[in-house]
């Protein structure tokens, strides 16, 4: 009785997100944990088959810290950016677009759903322009991102689940390094996503740092504005790309804790959820 007052409960959210774009930033414990990854791949290809149209987007920053220190290449963040002269963005493209993506699309297809791999080469799908670091120093290729081709996604999600590395080019078609939690929050944008879903390593965004039960539950995006500059650590970036988001017409954000097995569907199919939701003000 258990298991059908579970599937009772999930059922309204499966109608009224039938149909809808849900765009999930994939990264932390949830890419590096074996059996968490297998949990991944089986909620996304649930996800489609009940009617949604899950995007995912990815990052992989200690994968490509571990390849760099194979290869003796130096390794130098920037205020949580790492440098990236043209032998890095080199490293992180080989790294991100053809190990990590193609082993999510490969788990996500042994799951029973077709996935393609894509990164912003393709289909020209995101154009980058170079940044900064926050002191005005040169970090290399280091990229915002200023265009997602909606058009190729739509194309693609049709009838697969599109899975994006976060690597950019600018408009001279040079490969750019960009953060995936604002590449995903740009594809949100650019989609009309119902939701943006980040996968993190808390429990959502914390009343109190060092108490994972102080889990604020939701949030309004003015909340959320006006406590970032208090804020230290990833969670700040994040927390802006939630408020960045649903400014541009995401109807809501989520920080979700990727090392809770299936914290995706129980944030999106149940009455509790399991992270912090950022919505537009009231």
């Amino acid at each position: 009785m258990r298991d059908i007052a579970t599937l009772l409960e999930a059922l309204p959210y499966i109608r009224e997100y039938q149909g809808h774009t849900i765009v999930i930033k994939y990264g932390g414990a949830a890419m590096d944990d074996p059996k968490l990854r297998e949990e991944f791949a089986r909620d996304v290809v649930l996800l489609k088959y009940v009617g949604l149209n899950p995007i995912v987007v990815h990052g992989g920053g200690p994968e490509i810290t571990h390849w760099m220190e194979r290869l003796g290449l130096p390794v130098e963040f920037v205020a949580g950016l790492r440098k990236s002269d043209a032998e890095t963005v080199e490293v992180a493209k080989m790294v991100l677009v053809g190990k990590v993506n193609k082993d999510i699309v490969t788990r996500i297809g042994r799951h029973g759903q077709a996935a393609v791999g894509l990164c912003g080469d393709d289909g020209n799908l995101l154009t980058a322009e170079r940044i900064q670091g926050p002191g005005g120093e040169d970090i290399g290729n280091v990229g915002r991102i200023t265009r997602v081709d909606s058009g190729v996604l739509d194309h693609i999600a049709a009838d697969y689940i599109p899975v994006i590395a976060s690597i950019a080019a600018d408009a001279d078609g040079c490969s750019m390094n960009v953060n995936a939690d604002e590449a995903a929050a740009a594809v949100a944008r650019a989609l009309g996503a119902e939701k943006i879903i980040f996968l993190t390593d808390v429990a959502g965004w914390l009343a109190d740092a060092a108490n994972d039960s102080s889990v604020i539950s939701e949030a309004t995006v003015g909340e959320v504005t006006d406590a970032i500059p208090g804020i230290e650590g990833g969670m700040a970036p994040k927390l802006k790309a939630c408020a960045d988001a649903v400014l541009s017409g995401v109807r809501s954000a989520h920080i979700v804790d990727g090392r809770v097995e299936h914290s995706l569907l129980l944030e999106i199919f149940t009455v509790a959820g399991c992270g912090t939701k950022i919505v537009p003000d009231r």
